[in-house]
């Protein structure tokens, strides 16, 4: 026994210093509040989450401390580089230590936000000295109180200091001489001094955590592309076109309601290895070549093909288009034709095979003999992204701020997180569409990397059952905080099997459905308006005759053309802010596979459209939607209308259940606009 009272301050003496050489890693030990996590987060910060200018960012942040001491939460933001003051507010406190806090970004830009959790020492005192009764404890309180109150008193300013310095003496004197509890607790709990206390909190032991945000302009979120070959817009068969035919192309797709019109490369074209009609490896003389080949001895991508005119002609195009409502927007393809300058002045930038020569770029089993793709494992890496860099920063200076990018998966990851941070440091309202469609998981890298709007695989998801996995998984999973889909129901390289068919209510309702899932979406005319259907071969996607490798010449005014119904469907979406975000999404249940139903639910107003299509283009179906109406904040036992913005025909319906029935032949949808009771006059229009 006494040879172990002997070791045992031997033992003590080791642990303590072994304590004292392990804190010093440790900055302050003395921080308790704890933020388990704030959302929205993207990756454990790693990305920004994207919001839109004006909308409103709800943060909720877990946070908490040990033992019973309140804490406070602050919610703190700014844009970053701005040289402004941060803002902040106090986050509200839910239930399971939940903390809840808005704010809204008024510009375009990036942003940072901050969470802060601290130990308030002085409301943890407030809340013990409310319950306390006893005589002797709240003497003691009182001096606890008094000291805080000091300390606060020295953080503070002006008269707030001599308000607080004044409050603290009078507890003490109340200490000196107590009067009644009552009297004692009325005094300390001053809400409005209390109020002086908690803006000078001490937060020197507070824990931070800060998350970035990109904001973009509307455009961002809400947008209807048409995708057009200038080289095509020639008034007369056979002719080149011009950017002075795409000017008197503009009233068209303005009266269309279309807000981007989106131009293929625009640029020189190459010569060696040049593709012919139909994708064919031989081209005749006249045969104008895949405008994706960029560059020739005219000039590469800072350069226009001399046929479609001048920079003047260019930026004239661009006011004329600005002047309808029509933003241009152009294709950005880091890639060049074999006679592109870029190859003779810089063959380290690409990559050569053993005899050699350099290597065209593969897509298995496509093959593109027209093209180089960059090495973006250059050695020369850096002045290979400063000249990438030079060609945005180019044709943003003659206006353009939207890019639809080219295959963005073959480039460097860390080359597109670099370049577009740039840009949009330089111009906050630039947009970047991704257009990839390759495997999920690199798609959502490339959101995350920071383009605006990525294409989706709409075009490929035809049933109900996967338009409902599909945008359930796009509104509802993790990618709804940084993926914004774009869908298309064709491109010039996609005619999918289901437009090959050439039935009008397939491709109506492939329209209405890509323009009221998504709050982005395109179409490639004027194949889909004029719905022209015929693959290159059976089995293809490629459209025959392509305008990727020549010149078409287009009837647009014909009996059957879509335009109508293209028009209607982009006055819908103007006109209800429902189909503007992708936040409102929901599935409705109907007892028949060959109809989809859902709802589109504004939060901020009183605006809800549902969308009904038959997805079966040869028969007539039937079947009974199952309408939430609590969900909707409807009454139950009210009628409520449903206003069809298709056809302008008007419905009482009531309660949950109702019938529908659509023959593909006469309209292959119902875009209702829902419109609760809210008067009993006896006229029809009392619903909104």
């Amino acid at each position: 026994m006494a040879s172990s009272k002997r070791k045992a301050p031997a033992k003590k003496n080791i642990t303590l210093a072994t304590a004292a050489d392990g804190t010093a890693t440790i900055t302050e030990g003395r921080v308790r509040a704890v933020i388990d996590a704030v959302l929205p987060a993207v990756d454990g910060g790693r990305f920004p989450a994207k919001r839109i200018a004006g909308e409103a960012v709800a943060v909720e942040a877990h946070c908490f401390t040990d033992g019973h001491d309140k804490i406070r939460v602050a919610l703190r933001w700014k844009m970053t580089g701005s040289a402004g003051a941060d803002y902040e507010i106090d986050m509200q406190a839910q239930a399971n230590d939940v903390w809840v806090g808005e704010f809204t970004p008024s510009l375009p830009g990036r942003y940072q936000y901050t969470v802060l959790a601290w130990v308030d020492h002085f409301e943890s005192w407030r809340h013990e000295f409310d319950r306390r009764e006893d005589k002797s404890d709240i003497l003691v309180a009182l001096q606890v109180g008094a000291a805080l109150i000091d300390e606060a008193a020295a953080r503070a300013v002006g008269s707030d200091a001599a308000i607080l310095t004044e409050w603290s003496g009078q507890l003490r004197d109340m200490i000196d001489d107590p009067p009644q509890i009552a009297a004692q607790k009325a005094l300390a709990l001053d809400p409005a001094r209390a109020a002086i206390v908690a803006r000078y909190s001490d937060r020197s032991l507070a824990t931070t955590l800060t998350l970035e945000l990109i904001v973009d302009r509307k455009r961002a979120a809400f947008s209807s592309w048409y995708e057009l070959f200038p080289r095509s817009a020639a008034r007369s068969q056979g002719s080149h076109g011009t950017f002075k035919d795409v000017e008197t192309r503009l009233p068209y797709l303005a009266e269309m309601g279309f807000d981007v019109l989106y131009f293929p490369p625009i640029h020189p074209i190459g010569r060696i290895n040049r593709k012919g009609t139909n994708n064919s490896l031989r081209a005749k003389p006249d045969d104008v070549g895949s405008p994706w080949a960029i560059g020739s001895a005219e000039g590469g991508h800072k350069a226009i093909l001399p046929q479609l005119g001048s920079f003047d002609d260019f930026d004239r195009l661009l006011n004329v288009a600005r002047a309808l409502g029509l933003e241009i927007a152009m294709d950005l393809a880091f890639q060049c034709a074999p006679d592109h300058p870029y190859v003779s002045a810089h063959p380290q930038w690409f990559k050569h095979r053993p005899d050699g020569s350099v290597q065209y770029a593969e897509n298995p089993p496509k093959k593109y003999q027209d093209i180089y793709p960059f090495d973006f494992e250059t050695s020369d890496w850096r002045a290979l992204w400063n000249e990438l860099k030079s060609i945005v920063d180019f044709w943003m200076a003659h206006g353009i701020k939207i890019f639809r990018v080219d295959n963005p998966h073959t480039k460097s990851f860390g080359f597109w997180e670099w370049l577009i941070g740039a840009a949009k440091r330089e111009h906050p309202d630039v947009i970047f569409l991704a257009e990839a469609f390759t495997r999920p998981k690199v798609m959502h890298r490339l959101a995350k990397l920071g383009f605006s709007q990525s294409y989706t695989y709409f075009t490929w998801r035809n049933t109900k059952q996967e338009l409902t996995d599909y945008f359930t998984e796009l509104t509802r999973g993790p990618g709804q905080q940084y993926y914004r889909p774009n869908v298309w129901p064709n491109t010039p390289d996609i005619l999918p099997e289901t437009l090959q068919s050439g039935l009008r209510p397939m491709y109506a309702s492939r329209l209405i459905l890509a323009a009221t899932l998504s709050a982005n979406f395109g179409i490639y005319g004027p194949t889909y308006e004029l719905m022209e259907s015929a693959p290159r071969e059976p089995g293809s996607e490629e459209y025959r005759d392509s305008e990727k490798y020549q010149l078409r010449h287009w009837t647009l005014q014909q009996p059957d053309s879509l335009w109508s119904l293209i028009a209607r469907m982009n006055r819908i979406r103007r006109e209800n802010a429902a189909l503007q975000s992708d936040s409102g999404l929901h599935f409705c249940k109907i007892d028949n596979d060959q109809l989809i139903a859902y709802l589109k639910i504004d939060p901020g107003s009183s605006n809800v459209i549902m969308t009904v299509v038959n997805l079966d283009p040869h028969h007539p179906q039937s079947g009974w939607v199952d309408l939430d109406v609590s969900a909707l904040k409807f009454d139950p036992n009210q009628p409520y209308q449903v206003h069809d913005l298709l056809s302008d025909q008007r419905y009482i319906w009531r309660g949950r259940y109702n019938y529908v029935l659509l023959d593909p032949q006469r309209a292959p949808a119902h875009v209702f606009r829902l419109r609760r009771r809210v008067r009993s006059e006896q006229d029809f229009d009392y619903y909104q």
